[in-house]
């Protein structure tokens, strides 16, 4: 198997109910994410990100569902919010290192959840969150209000809206799949962490990591060239 898979591998992987790994750049996180369509989450899968991947698991959806849900970014609440504390417009005021703000919106549970961090929970949040984004020009939007609460376990991310011409993130590379895919807008990402090392996981382990379960890792670049024109 090459190192690196082709984005159509991705693609049909996402298709298919497949987990798939993003690699962003050198110049960037460099960090490995792995992805699957939100559509088809399941507890399992939610073990397999937990135990394999170790980091934060997010689900990121499309602008255009965030604007109809009448979602922002998290920056943007405590913006507001640090109109009168002047030690949270400090804390808010700063880019991330690798040079953009954070895609974080708000944080959510579904009203069936109990305390919404377990793997049953979460993937009853997700799997109902997508149902609600695949249904959004319909009832979804009216239903978000009623059946989901917040703060909660699943950490909503927002994509830019002109996704890579404007910000070269795991949300955008991976919506970007999701729409060559034909599939609904939200997906679950969670980065790859190495417990040998306390840090992200390095690229050569991911492959390590790709090769042995058979599941496609892409680069930044491969995807960005299917947005060009």
């Amino acid at each position: 198997m090459n190192p690196v898979s082709l984005v159509e591998d991705a693609v049909r992987a996402l298709r298919d109910g497949k987990f798939i790994l993003i690699h962003d750049s050198e110049s960037r996180e460099n960090e490995v994410d792995m992805v699957k369509a939100a559509q088809y989450i399941s507890p399992q899968d939610i073990a397999t990100m937990r135990n394999d991947a170790g980091g934060l698991i997010c689900l990121a959806i499309s602008d255009g569902i965030a604007s109809k849900l009448k979602l922002t970014y998290m920056h943007n609440l405590l913006h507001f919010a640090s109109k009168n504390n002047p030690s949270l417009s400090k804390i808010i005021s700063s880019l991330a290192p690798y040079g953009d703000r954070p895609s974080f919106s708000i944080t959510v549970n579904h009203v069936d959840t109990f305390t919404g961090i377990t793997d049953i929970d979460r993937a009853l949040t997700i799997t109902k969150m997508s149902e609600i984004c695949s249904d959004i020009d319909n009832y979804g939007k009216y239903e978000f209000s009623k059946k989901f609460r917040s703060p909660g376990h699943v950490p909503i991310l927002i994509a830019a809206k002109e996704l890579l011409k404007e910000r070269s993130g795991h949300t955008e590379l991976s919506i970007q799949l999701m729409k060559l895919a034909l599939l609904i807008p939200t997906v679950v990402i969670c980065e790859m962490l190495d417990s040998d090392t306390g840090g992200a996981l390095k690229v050569d382990k991911a492959i390590e990591y790709s090769n042995r379960f058979n599941i496609p890792l892409v680069e930044s670049p491969q995807i960005k060239e299917t947005c060009v024109n």
